[in-house]
């Protein structure tokens, strides 16, 4: 599905030149969920940003979906981000529009707006009850599920997901995990996780890379995946620790 060839991505600042990525060769999986994981300035956020052509590499070649994204016109572009969801770490909703509003955001900039396919994904992230609810009276959780209605209301084939459950406590965070697994399971969406919570990226991801320094520095196939983390299994752990 996605496709990094020794791609390089470099910045000036200050008259000083930043290696955000050096010499990226990657193979993400169609259907995977793979996983990156690294420190604050290895490079996670710049790769995220050139899957969704928001950044061209400097040097090298990317593919979506056997697409090289270079090649692209603004058009193919606008094209490509459609079929490109985004999950971010602070949920990025409108606050002045009602849970409805901000799931349809992308069908109305599409011109495309269709309500009862509103309607059918906020059940899907069982939110029904919250449609003429503001961002002020969701919970984290909640308004993490109303950021996943809002990228899966294009049906996209791939899902970048930044950081999705560092906002949250426990029980949100579990919750927020098993939904995403269950769109990998029921729609197959590739799927690419950016996270330092190890206990996410064990839960959920086939692969993960470690990068840093804008380095792949290894990448790891993880094993059998661990059960559901549960809200009691959260604060045993924290109970445990303690005493």
């Amino acid at each position: 599905m996605i496709t990094f060839e020794r791609v390089s991505k470099h910045y000036h600042h200050n008259g000083m030149v930043i290696s955000a990525l050096k010499d990226i060769t990657l193979q993400i999986n169609d259907h995977e969920i793979f996983g990156v994981i690294g420190e604050s300035g290895s490079g996670k956020s710049t790769l995220l940003r050139m899957i969704n052509t928001l950044e061209l590499p400097d040097h090298g070649q990317i593919k979506v979906a056997d697409h090289d994204i270079e090649t692209f016109s603004e058009v193919e572009q606008r094209r490509s981000r459609k079929n490109i969801g985004m999950i971010f770490q602070q949920f990025n909703l409108l606050h002045n529009q009602t849970v409805k509003e901000n799931v349809g955001l992308p069908l109305r900039l599409n011109r495309t707006y269709d309500e009862p396919k509103i309607q059918k994904v906020l059940e899907f992230v069982r939110l029904e009850d919250k449609i003429n609810h503001y961002p002020k009276q969701l919970s984290g959780g909640e308004k993490q599920r109303v950021g996943i209605a809002r990228a899966l209301i294009n049906e996209p084939e791939v899902l970048l997901c930044d950081e999705p459950t560092s906002a949250l406590d426990g029980q949100n965070a579990s919750d927020v995990m098993e939904l995403l697994r269950e769109i990998n399971q029921t729609f197959g969406t590739t799927m690419v996780v950016v996270s330092h919570e190890l206990n996410l990226i064990k839960y959920l991801c086939d692969r993960v890379a470690i990068l840093d320094k804008g380095q792949v520095q290894e990448i790891i196939t993880v094993p059998k995946k661990e059960q559901q983390p549960t809200f009691e299994n959260y604060y045993e752990r924290i109970r445990e620790s303690l005493t």
